[in-house]
């Protein structure tokens, strides 16, 4: 069930599904995205998992937060969210791109509510970005691209995000030109990408520096899932990855892009799930001393 829901004097717009007696699993979208990007995972999860999905905050169909469209905004955004919905936690969360950066946010800034993470080819890894995530950055230029809606700028983005270009549809398209015309999610979009990055430099340094510190006084199980063809985030972010947390399984899952969870469903089903079961919902441990 999809419906908006008033969190501190905002709308947010949220999926739901699944028992609450249920182990629930959090799913966070990217940047420009919405929660249709997990889709595929209700419908394979279902009866599984209590499954929420929300709009973050000024993306999609939810309101903007009071408090702008960085990770700090954003992370604050869905742990409101979670109170709203009588969600005390601990939950697993996923996150993909954006949303991978916003887990760990949410995890530094909430830990009590985050049981594990998911990373789906997340941000935070390194530098290197795609030059259309780049050109927000371009002082007046970024921010009348990212607020203009245009169907060839849709198309360009949603081809860019898939290895296998077929599942750039109309539908998809359609949906991503009416969140456009009638949100202001790309005034949000380029916020973000002004808080998190820079033209000539790409993604920031100092706050994934500052979020590598904190999460690491905070370890959970971890899992972290790269597609072998992401032109968005590269691949080789994977190996940064194993290094700034050693304890987290990863998987570099051959011949898919920037979003496995909508180009290889039933694999991403199966991995998740597998990694859920191995690590369920336990009392967490306390963070280590700064």
């Amino acid at each position: 069930m999809t419906r908006s829901i008033p969190v501190r004097g905002r709308w947010v717009r949220v999926r739901e599904s699944g028992d609450a007696s249920l182990p629930t699993l959090l799913l966070l979208h990217g940047i420009t995205r919405s929660l249709e990007d997990w889709d595929p995972t209700f419908e394979a999860l279902e009866g599984e998992y209590r499954l929420i999905a929300p709009d973050l905050a000024g993306y999609g169909w939810s309101a903007p937060h009071p408090d702008g469209a960085g990770l700090a905004a954003l992370a604050d955004g869905v742990a409101e969210t979670l109170a709203a919905l009588n969600v005390a936690g601990p939950v697993h969360v996923a996150g993909n791109s954006l949303g991978g950066a916003v887990t760990m946010t949410l995890l530094a800034r909430h830990p009590e509510l985050v049981a594990s993470m998911t990373l789906v080819d997340p941000a935070g890894f390194g530098k290197e970005v795609t030059p259309l995530l780049r050109l927000l950055g371009v002082p007046l230029l970024g921010k009348l691209i990212a607020t203009t809606p245009s169907r060839p700028g849709a198309i360009v983005q949603e081809r860019l995000i898939f290895a296998d270009k077929s599942y750039a549809t109309r539908a998809r398209i359609d949906h991503a030109m009416a969140i456009a015309r009638e949100t202001d999610a790309g005034l949000t979009a380029w916020k973000t990408a002004d808080a998190l990055g820079s033209v000539l430099g790409g993604v920031r340094q100092d706050w994934r520096d500052e979020l590598h510190r904190t999460i690491a006084r905070t370890p959970r199980p971890t899992m972290v899932l790269w597609g072998s063809r992401d032109k968005v985030l590269p691949p080789a972010h994977l190996d940064n990855a194993r290094a700034l947390i050693p304890h987290a399984e990863t998987h570099l899952i051959p011949g898919v892009g920037h979003m496995p969870q909508l180009e290889c469903t039933r694999e991403f089903a199966s991995l998740i799930t597998s990694f859920l079961q191995r690590n369920p919902v336990a009392e967490l441990p306390k963070a280590a001393s700064q």
